[in-house]
């Protein structure tokens, strides 16, 4: 069994957490693993281990979205956006979305009241709707939005769908 791994070989790679290169073949960039004072942290699991930015591979309109809401949220608010799956590196079908390919789509968790950086759902008593709403509204305003899967009530603008009680996805025109 060979040692290194080759992007040819990359799908048959026995460790799909192993440090993968900031650039994919199409150009696209993984997402910085939250850096100081960058407004954003980050989560995800692939293939139940910590993804490591495995799949976070953004289009650059993604990219420019996420770090643009990144940046003005933190002028209004101390807590960080929790920043979620986004694509696998060249757009390769995910083992646990039908989406996800584009590097256009992101996973985004609602916000605590609480400021904790740990899931919440709408339901639970830590769930901030209004801070939410307002997150989700930023989105809509500084990035080119298709639409916002989230379960949680009365949010303008917002679709539900299945599995969106804990995370809002959100879709970028491209």
């Amino acid at each position: 069994m060979p040692t290194e791994w080759t992007t040819e070989d990359d799908d048959k790679c026995p460790d799909p957490i192993r440090p993968r290169p900031t650039q994919d073949s199409r150009g696209f960039f993984m997402l910085p693993q939250a850096p100081m004072d960058s407004g954003y942290y980050v989560y995800g699991d692939l293939y139940k281990k910590p993804a490591k930015g495995a799949y976070q591979y953004a289009h650059p309109i993604m990219m420019t979205a996420v770090l643009r809401v990144a940046l003005e949220w933190q002028a209004i608010d101390k807590r960080r956006i929790g920043i979620g799956d986004i694509s696998l590196p060249d757009g390769r079908r995910t083992p646990d979305h039908n989406s996800h390919m584009s590097g256009l789509e992101v996973d985004v968790r609602p916000l605590r009241k609480d400021g904790l950086e740990l899931p919440v759902f709408w339901w639970d008593a830590e769930y901030d709707k209004q801070g939410t709403a307002k997150l989700i509204e930023m989105f809509r305003t500084f990035a080119p939005v298709a639409f916002v899967l989230f379960n949680g009530p009365d949010i303008p603008f917002v679709r539900k769908a299945t599995n969106h009680d804990h995370h809002f996805h959100v879709k970028l025109r491209g």
